[in-house]
């Protein structure tokens, strides 16, 4: 089986949704401008690459401490239709459908939040998520963030284990990403396809002869 892996922030959508998500809360008094202005950072990091993935998730997870997993469900459904679905890639959904058509495997993996996954999955019709994963006791959140985190190399090992069970030749497969960061699970495929991608990763497509695509 050939799969077709698909990033979320500023692949199948035009931004970074952690932004979008920030702007949420700051409009809703739950963060406040030191909140915005460090998450403005984390952004920035994130995009150059250099950023401690583990210590920024258990800080965003700092202020959901002891929330129940239904409301953030539920919170999360009714921003990524609000906010999400506007800022959908235009070139994402033919992609998909050519995947769909060929009969790939369609999978989402991304660093997001389990919740604005499942939202993505149903939203482009996809067949199974790979994303980050929380601790959750009695239904709430502890806080703590569990690794491997779905980023970097750990995107390489939650892809490697899915293939494994579904029989999926990572070989055979494509993975759509615009990030530098995903430069391990690009060279893990057998497709790697570069969507709207930051400078660096530009680069790399550019010197390896990888398709650059536009999705604007």
């Amino acid at each position: 089986m050939q799969a077709a892996f698909f990033d979320l922030d500023k692949t199948l959508i035009t931004v970074n949704s952690a932004r979008l998500w920030m702007m949420r809360e700051y409009r809703g008094g739950r963060v406040g401008k030191m909140d915005i202005a460090a998450g403005g950072l984390f952004l920035l990091a994130y995009h150059l690459g250099i950023v401690d993935m583990a210590r920024a998730t258990r800080k965003a997870l700092s202020t959901v401490i002891g929330v129940s997993e239904d409301v953030m469900r539920s919170e999360t459904e009714a921003w990524f239709r609000e906010e999400v679905l506007p800022v959908e890639a235009p070139g994402a959904r033919a992609v998909i459908e050519e995947h769909r058509a060929a009969g790939h495997h369609l999978v989402l993996l991304t660093s997001s939040s389990p919740y604005a996954s499942a939202c993505a999955l149903n939203h482009w019709g996809l067949q199974e998520f790979l994303s980050m994963r929380y601790e959750i006791v009695d239904g709430c959140f502890t806080g703590e963030v569990l690794r491997p985190l779905c980023f970097g190399e750990g995107k390489v090992h939650y892809a490697e284990a899915l293939a494994a069970e579904r029989g999926i030749d990572l070989d055979g497969s494509w993975f759509y990403t615009d990030s530098f960061t995903d430069l391990p699970m690009l060279e893990r495929v057998g497709h790697p396809m570069v969507v709207n991608p930051d400078p660096r990763l530009r680069r790399v497509a550019r010197r390896r002869e990888w398709p650059v695509l536009d999705w604007t």
